[in-house]
Order: C-alpha cells, then sequence, then structure tokens
C-alpha cells in the first residue's frame, strides 16, 4: 500500500507541476529538460583566438580573482591562459625573474589580467623572510612595456556610467580594488 501511495504522489506532483506555472514546482521531466539547456549553453562560449596572460596576486586578490575566473569568466569563454605567480613568495623564489617573464609575455601576446600585488617594504621583507626588498612588479612590468600611469580615468564617448559612488563623510579605501571595464566604441 505504501509504495502504491509514493508511485502516485510522484505522478500527481508531475501532473500538477506541468500543469503549474510556478517555477518552484518542477517534474521529473522538466528538471531533466533544464539541465539539457544548461548543458547546450555552456558549448556556445565566447572563443578566444590567442592566449591572455593570467598574473596572479598577493592574499586576497588570488580569493576574489580565482572565483570570478571560474564563476564568470571561464564558463562563457574559451581561452587559454597563460598563468604566472606574481605572489610574493613565489617572486622572491625566482628572483623576480617570474615578472619579467610576465611582461615578455603581455608583450607578445598583447592582453593581460594582472592581479593586485605586494611591494615589499621593510616590514614586509622580514615577515615574509625575503633575500631582498624587491622592486614593484607594476613598474618593471610598465617599464618592459613602454607604458604610462594614468591617475585619471579615460572617458570614451560610447562610456555608461555602471556605478555612481557618492559620499557624504570621509572615504577610506584601504586595499586597492583593480575593475575590468569594458569599453564598446
Amino acid at each position: 500500500m505504501a509504495g502504491y501511495l509514493k508511485a502516485l504522489t510522484t505522478v500527481s506532483r508531475s501532473a500538477a507541476a506541468a500543469l503549474s506555472q510556478n517555477p518552484a514546482a518542477l517534474s521529473p521531466a522538466a528538471v531533466c529538460q533544464h539541465r539539457l539547456q544548461k548543458r547546450n549553453y555552456a558549448t556556445k562560449r565566447i572563443k578566444v583566438d590567442q592566449p591572455v596572460v593570467e598574473m596572479d596576486g598577493d592574499e586576497m586578490t588570488r580569493i576574489i580573482w580565482e572565483f570570478i575566473k571560474e564563476k564568470l569568466i571561464l564558463p562563457n569563454v574559451d581561452v587559454e591562459l597563460m598563468y604566472f605567480d606574481l605572489g610574493l613568495p613565489y617572486r622572491d623564489q625566482t628572483n623576480d625573474q617570474v615578472t619579467i617573464d610576465s611582461a615578455l609575455a603581455t608583450k607578445k601576446y598583447n592582453v593581460a589580467v594582472k592581479c593586485a600585488t605586494i611591494t615589499p617594504d621593510e616590514a614586509r621583507v622580514e615577515e615574509f623572510k625575503l633575500k631582498k626588498m624587491w622592486k614593484s612588479p607594476n613598474g618593471t612590468i610598465r617599464n618592459i612595456l613602454g607604458g604610462t600611469v594614468f591617475r585619471e580615468p579615460i572617458l570614451c564617448s560610447s562610456q555608461f556610467c555602471v556605478v555612481n559612488l557618492t559620499s557624504t563623510g570621509p572615504l577610506n579605501l584601504t586595499a586597492p580594488l583593480s575593475v575590468l571595464l569594458f569599453c564598446l566604441l
């Protein structure tokens, strides 16, 4: 009797879910169809022709970048990433050669994503037990690429404001935040 009631309940729920407009009520057939749609969508990723240089950073930027990459980029973009660890311990281990290699790869492939890195001061040299006080990786990369520093935003005529940050009191940003901006020209 219990088996009969269980089967009847399953059939009733399936029929009710098929008639219902509520997305919370899903029949087994609807769940199966939803999975197929999701799988088909994942095959329609944007294809990137050449590799992108990925420069991993220090501390929380590693975690944030990994989350963004795994949740937002890789499910939608088919891209080969050339990985370089610019974390302070690895820069010390390679005598900062990894920074030079990442800049040369950026020069070769013309595109890179760089996470925030630590420029060591005396306290960081002691904290990380570094061989020496390494130069800023941003400066090293900028010099190899022949770049410059922009202290003000570059405005495009087709750029629209996504975030309007206003403050009525003092604003204190304790850590640099890198933001990727996509401008359609």
